[in-house]
């Protein structure tokens, strides 16, 4: 059984992915070391910065040098076959560096809301789906009325290129299971690419069913991550940066994300996640998620702080 500390370092790697190409850094040495700088400095700014107008830049980038509390909009998309796709995950993590805290709060894909610009109520995963990050950002924001400083999206499809890159990941498996193409038993469960969207992408035989499905895609994060911290992985950073370059999109540029990891490293000392509560009811034969005025008011709390 997975223990509540292993439960909050595998969210706190949600922060890590987009960063993971700095941290490399610190595995090499001399002009290696330079080359992978300018790699990924080049690679934020020329491949995954991609503003969007919800968010004013330049109001961010004076809380950040001020050093003042900040909300990021993590999404964990699944776009395959240039299919937009839905936002599988979607998160708000909030950093406090002045009382060193990070607030992690998980909204339900099937949270029923109303979708910015389009005048009616859906799935607020859907969001994504009619206009990208840009109508993703807003309609959270005015879900929880708040303001969002960054957002984050990931590509869950270059998750395979990502592992095949770095060769197997390992994760530990808690529930045994067969798709037809892979036995997946109990335990420490070795995987390459392939293997990796076959066990995120279960589903139907999963007790838990999109929650499973959501912990399994944060346990093959953990595992890259792990993979990709090894000695035996410098060789291929310079393969994993490409493969983030092409599945991963933030308004972040490089010099915020310095910042981020010099000024606001402490926040990872007191940790909090909660998941958002609803109710689940059908409406025109659609599944949808109930979220009251009074959870949304405990969320916008937690949030402000």
């Amino acid at each position: 059984m997975v223990s509540r500390k292993e439960r909050k370092k595998s969210k706190k790697l949600w922060i890590k992915i987009p960063l993971v190409i700095i941290l490399v850094l610190l595995l090499g040495g001399g002009g290696y070391a330079y080359s992978i700088y300018s790699n990924a400095k080049n690679t934020v700014n020329d491949k995954m910065h991609d503003p969007v107008e919800a968010i004013d830049t330049e109001a961010t980038k004076v809380k950040i040098k001020d050093v003042e509390p900040l909300n990021i909009l993590l999404l964990g998309v699944d776009e395959r076959d240039n299919d937009k796709g839905r936002s599988d995950a979607m998160m708000v993590l909030s950093l406090d560096p002045k009382n060193k805290e990070m607030q992690l709060v998980s909204i339900p894909r099937d949270t029923r809301t109303a979708i910015a610009g389009k005048g009616f109520d859906d799935k607020i995963n859907h969001a994504y789906a009619f206009g990208g990050s840009d109508m993703a950002v807003t309609t959270v924001e005015n879900f929880l009325a708040i303001n969002l400083d960054y957002y984050v999206r990931m590509n869950m499809e270059g998750l395979e290129e990502l592992v095949d890159q770095l060769g197997t990941i390992t994760v530990y498996n808690d529930i045994t299971w067969n798709d037809g193409k892979y036995d997946f038993g109990f335990g420490p469960t070795e995987m390459d690419g392939d293997k990796t969207m076959h066990f995120v992408r279960m589903r139907k035989q999963d007790p838990d069913g999109d929650f499973g499905r959501t912990k399994r895609q944060r346990q093959v994060i953990q595992g890259i991550v792990n993979k990709g911290a090894s000695v035996a992985s410098v060789p291929k950073i310079n393969g994993v940066i490409d493969v983030l370059g092409n599945n991963m999109a933030t308004n972040m540029d490089f010099d915020d994300m310095k910042q981020l990891l010099s000024d606001y490293r402490d926040t990872t000392k007191k940790f909090a996640d909660y998941q958002m509560k609803g109710t689940g009811t059908m409406i025109d034969g659609i599944y949808y998620l109930m979220v009251s005025d009074e959870e949304v008011e405990k969320v916008r709390g937690m949030i402000d702080g």
